[in-house]
């Protein structure tokens, strides 16, 4: 029934649609320009495959996230990260093959997208890149799309690729011996409700089975043998009617052993049939609890083991017996839980990747001993490690928490046991473990008791005119202040470390100190003209020193002594130094000092030779040079006294640097600090806009932290304060942990059940949340409060059998200063097409936290929607927009009585209001606009989109002019209303002024944003509005002024004539707005792809150089304008 499916969380609409009527011009209102962005990529897992795909010799696991490809490789410590590229099409099928006479070993990916382009990738190991062999469309020009999805298969030897796109049709691919692909063609199929189609494996000429439904749904097994010659069905080497009803998958059993094992809800059986055969052999075994199994994954290559996944999470292995002819005999195991699993792919060694679109994907260990787990059941399965997936998101709220005027989103996210609220918020969090008052710290140095230590005893914290000391003594877990014998504490400490020797040293402006652990004085070394010392940096094994008159010196610490090495005059004074070791070693052969003269020198450090002269092209001297190595690749970091961070790669071998890049970080100092976290080296930013930066797939991330401001970090480790930070401010002292670095942080709130509907009120610091609960057979929805900061369920109300909740939302009503939380439901029965009644509930939170309801009001039909409207309550009622009013009763109670309503929707599915006005979309028929009249008691409408759209989300863009949706075709689109218009005709009209492809299913808009709230001197300011999709996507749609809009756009006309879509997938296709009925596509106008201009900054110099020429503009000048995108949305 059409309710049953709207009620149904995770799905996707029938697309339906007309084509548009003509459209006139419209006046360009403000928010006219979008900038769509993606803020959190796709999570969700559709599909997996295992194989050589890198390297020969090597193993490899690609996983596609609808609109991504990542590919990752496997080693000793792990899954190692090799590629992550965006797709310009949602990825239908993916398959991996080998061509027979490949000369290199290595397999290629085959993919289709669900707008029928198909690809061919190989990687090449040179240049690290996906290399398209093949691309093409597949599309046919009749023909009804495959009611069940496409499926896209590649034969073992690699002979022939199949594809079913269309009921009836099956499409052929011939490749021959080097998987060169041939012209392909169509075979006419009989069986129309196809289910599944798989080639057979040691077969002389390819064969499919086919797995079907006949028109009384009967379901049943056919094998054609494919003549590539004939371009036709050659024979039928055998079939099997009346399979289990809820058969619906095939796994072809390799040779020698061949055949096909059918997988049904309440059987498994095995059929095969070889040419001594008379009849089709046949082996079953029965599944102890019947299981919907949405996908399985091999173990061995002789297909004797296979692992099942249902869709509550259970993991079930098939044991194929055979002998290595014959099946002798099918066994079937369970396993465990994991999360519900939509691709599972046996790595190596009992470790598995499941794939998930309903929850985490995993990677789990499978034992050969079983464990109990945590509800008392045996199992042989261990969770080693958990990849967030949001998806599905079907409803959030933007809140900001902690009250530091930067936007947090609450997802609902997941499906049954899976689900949870997961807390998003952009940036590293730090957890504050200690704070100390204490205003002036310039400079913060950690140090371990001695060499064999491995946490840190001592927190060095130098002022102007002293040096003080804080200890952890006598294992205690409280800082105290302390003294080391040989220090100089009337001084300000340059530089303190730990050197190797048990020593320490300690550089100030009169000397550098070479101090034993027990604090005696080893040594003491001065400039031998008498000069100041400027700043000065070390290593376990050298200290480099600048002087005033720009000298620079180099000392080692051998023996307890200090020796001068070499010694060096610029003729510029030295501004900062830095002589790092790359990947964890003891020296450095070379250092990174900046100079006054607004230059960066690389020097070796045996003889402070100048190696490379840089000039920073800035008219800003450097206060902080970093050499570091992110994933095994150098790089120099210079941070400039205007807050802008510069990055040059760097070649250890001759000292050249190359690929600069500027980023503005913030607009004071930046003082570069390494540090490790979970054994991982990042880099901290400290400023007035402190940044964590780190690599991921061989590219610099900048993620910024949740505080205000950090002048100087140094890493603190201790037993009380294990893998710390120590952060001064200028009024503070902070000691505390960081969370995961990554660029959003993400926290999981796990609920055992599915969120569906999630409303936040700040007046008593609680969530609402929704939740399809399972209880027994039966589903049953359970609205429970839970607390804001704790994320404790508090308390929750059960909703009647067979009532299900369509709105939630806090909402307060005229003349009364309560705050109520609103929720709308729906009766559904079994033999109602559509619910005739529903409820709308007032639920009020008291003193002790308790849901009281306060009142209820029973509808005709079933609450789609409520907002809170002009001090009342609005809510889409079936095919109706109602305004209830909350008048008191005489009992000093209240309740709700309807005042005006509008009919004339199908089914009145989402609202959203500005003022009095009023935006309804429609199940099938767009977005209408609707104005509240409240001197008359009426809602009227004023205009409409004609369009035949069936809608997933909306949202006013602005006060009256430019409203924006999302549709089940995976289009946003803008509509305005023609305020220049003369006649009402047109006046009613809400003329499409803006056209996109999001390729996600949006299922909410909100309004905020995810950046910390703009400083003064930000010149450009945004409206931004989120969107969550179903495949975990956390995007962002921000409105432009026209000038940006067109910049924008002409970098995007700019990057798409230089660079090429992965597989030959154009952008402008993908981002084109189609429509299933329009018959072709519409360019997509007044949309910019921000995805692909912020790509402009991983792009190579010379590209970046082509496309800034064309644009006629600076390369720096677009790399300041994206990088204020990226600042301002996410």
């Amino acid at each position: 029934s059409v309710t049953r499916a709207l009620l149904c969380v995770f799905c996707v609409a029938s697309h339906r649609s007309i084509s548009r009527g003509a459209m006139s011009d419209v006046s360009q209102g403000r928010c006219q320009h979008n900038y769509v962005v993606t803020a959190h990529k796709p999570t969700a897992v559709t599909h997996s495959a295992i194989g050589s795909f890198t390297h020969a010799t090597e193993t490899d696991l690609i996983v596609a996230k609808c609109t991504r490809l990542e590919i990752y490789r496997l080693t000793p410590s792990g899954l190692k990260p090799m590629l992550d590229v965006p797709i310009y099409g949602r990825i239908a099928t993916m398959a991996l093959c080998k061509p027979s006479d490949n000369s290199n070993g290595k397999s290629r990916l085959f993919l289709t997208t669900e707008r029928y382009g198909f690809t061919v990738l190989s990687y090449d190991e040179k240049t690290e890149e996906l290399t398209t062999e093949a691309f093409g469309d597949v599309r046919d020009n009749i023909g009804r799309p495959a009611e069940n999805g496409q499926i896209g298969i590649v034969d073992e030897q690699c002979r022939a690729v199949g594809l079913q796109l269309y009921d009836g049709l099956f499409k052929v691919i011939p490749c021959d011996s080097k998987g060169v692909l041939k012209e392909a063609f169509n075979i006419r199929l009989e069986e129309l409700q196809v289910v599944d189609i798989q080639f057979l494996h040691g077969v002389p000429r390819p064969t499919i089975a086919v797995l079907y439904k006949d028109t009384k749904e009967a379901v049943h097994i056919k094998t054609y043998e494919i003549g590539v010659k004939q371009k036709e069905f050659t024979s039928v080497p055998w079939a099997m009617n009346d399979l289990e009803g809820g058969s619906n998958k095939i796994i072809p059993v390799p040779s020698p052993v061949g055949g096909v094992v059918v997988l049904g809800e309440e059987t498994i059986v095995y059929l095969n049939k070889s040419e001594e055969d008379t009849e089709v052999r046949i082996k079953a075994i029965k599944i102890p609890s019947r299981a919907n199994i949405m996908c399985y994954g091999a173990i061995d290559p002789d297909g004797s083991r296979y692992l099942l996944g249902d869709h509550d999470g259970t993991l079930y292995l098939l044991v194929v017996v055979h002998d290595t002819k014959n099946v002798t005999s099918l066994k079937l195991e369970r396993l465990g839980e994991t999360s519900t699993a939509s691709t599972l792919s046996y790595l190596d060694n009992g470790v598995v990747y499941v794939g998930s679109a309903f929850g985490n994907s995993q990677l789990i260990k499978l034992h050969t001993e079983p464990c109990i787990d945590k509800d008392g059941n045996p199992t042989y399965v261990e969770i080693i490690e958990e990849f967030t997936n949001l998806g599905p998101i079907v409803d959030f709220a933007v809140v900001d928490l902690e009250r530091h005027g930067q936007g947090q989103v609450v997802t609902c996210s997941g499906v049954q046991k899976d689900g949870s609220l997961r807390v998003v918020k952009n940036g590293i969090g730090i957890d504050k473990r200690a704070v100390i008052q204490l205003p002036g710290v310039k400079g913060l140095f950690s140090l371990r008791a001695n060499d064999a230590s491995q946490v840190d005893k001592y927190l060095v914290v130098t002022f102007i005119n002293e040096t003080r000391i804080l200890g952890l003594l006598d294992d205690s877990d409280t800082l105290d202040e302390t003294e080391i014998a040989g220090f100089n504490a009337q001084a300000q400490t340059l530089c303190c470390a730990n050197m190797q020797g048990d020593v320490f040293v300690q550089a100030t402006n009169e000397s550098v100190r070479l101090v034993a652990c027990d604090g005696t004085l080893r040594d003491e070394w001065k400039t031998s003209d008498g000069s100041d010392i400027l700043s000065a940096k070390c290593n376990p094994t050298q200290i480099l020193v600048a002087s005033s008159g720009g000298k620079l010196h180099c000392l080692s610490a051998a023996g307890g002594k200090l020796k001068l090495t070499a010694s060096k005059t610029f003729e510029h004074e030295v501004a900062c130094l830095d002589c790092t070791p790359m990947n964890d070693g003891t020296s450095s052969p070379i250092c990174a000092i900046g100079l006054w003269s607004m230059e960066v020198v690389l020097a070796s450090m045996s003889d402070l030779k100048v190696i490379t002269t840089e000039p920073t092209d800035e008219d800003v001297i450097p206060r902080s040079t970093l050499l570091c190595a992110f994933e095994d690749i150098s790089y120099l970091l210079v941070g400039l006294g205007d807050g802008q961070l510069i990055t040059y790669l760097l070649d250890e071998s001759t000292g050249a640097l190359s690929e600069r890049k500027k980023l503005s970080i913030g607009t004071q100092p930046i003082t570069l600090q390494t540090f490790k976290s979970h054994t991982t080296t990042s880099v901290f930013a400290a400023s007035d806009r402190p940044t964590v930066i780190y690599s991921n797939n061989k590219k610099l991330i900048y993620s910024n932290v949740n505080l205000q401001e950090v002048l100087h970090v140094c890493p603190f480790s201790s037993d009380a304060f294990p893998d710390s930070l120590a952060l001064a401010s200028e009024e503070d002292l902070t000691i505390g942990g960081i969370d995961d670095i990554q660029k959003l942080h993400i926290r999981t709130i796990p609920l055992g059940a599915q969120p569906r509907r999630i409303a936040h009120q700040p007046e008593t610091r609680s969530f609402a949340v929704v939740c399809a609960q399972i209880v027994g057979e039966d589903q049953c929805d359970v609205l429970r409060l839970v607390d804001d900061s704790t994320f404790e369920t508090l308390n929750q109300y059960q909703f009647e059998e067979n009532e299900f909740v369509g709105a939630l939302k806090s909402c307060a009503f005229t003349d009364d200063a309560a705050t109520y939380f609103a929720v709308g439901t729906a009766i559904s029965l079994e033999h109602e097409d559509e619910p005739s009644r529903g409820r709308i509930l007032i639920f009020k939170v008291d003193d002790n936290t308790t849901l009281c309801l306060i009142a209820e009001k029973e509808v005709r039909g079933a609450v789609y929607n409520l907002n809170a409207f002009k001090g009342k309550l609005l809510a889409g009622i079936n095919s109706k927009v109602e305004l209830f009013k909350w008048t008191p009763r005489e009992d000093d109670g209240h309740e709700l009585i309807n005042e005006c309503s509008h009919h004339g929707h199908i089914v009145a599915l989402y609202v959203a209001t500005r003022g009095d006005w009023i935006l309804v979309g429609d199940l099938m028929k767009s977005m209408s606009l609707l104005l509240y009249k409240p001197e008359e008691g009426a809602i009227d409408e004023t205009a409409r989109d004609f369009n035949a759209n069936w809608m997933t989300a909306i949202e006013m863009l602005d006060d009256d002019e430019t409203y924006l949706g999302a549709e089940n075709s995976l289009n946003l689109f803008t509509v305005a209303r023609n305020m220049s218009a003369i006649t009402d005709e047109e006046r009613s009209r809400l003329e499409v002024t803006g056209e996109y492809h999001v390729g996600e299913l949006v299922n909410k808009f909100a309004r905020g944003s995810l950046v910390m709230s703009l400083r003064n001197g930000d010149n450009l300011h945004v409206p931004t509005l989120l969107f969550g999709t179903a495949n975990g996507v956390i995007g962002v749609l921000a409105s432009l002024p026209k000038d940006v809009y067109e910049f924008t756009e002409k970098l995007q006309t700019c990057m798409n004539t230089h660079i090429q879509g992965v597989g030959g997938f154009k952008h402008s296709e993908w981002r084109s707005f189609r429509h299933e009925l329009r018959g072709k596509s519409e360019p997509a106008r007044n949309f910019i792809d921000g995805d692909l201009i912020e790509s402009f900054l991983d792009l190579k110099p010379e590209k970046a150089d082509a496309i800034a020429a064309d644009m006629k503009c600076d390369r720096a000048e677009i790399t300041r304008r994206v990088e204020d995108l990226i600042r301002l949305t996410h």
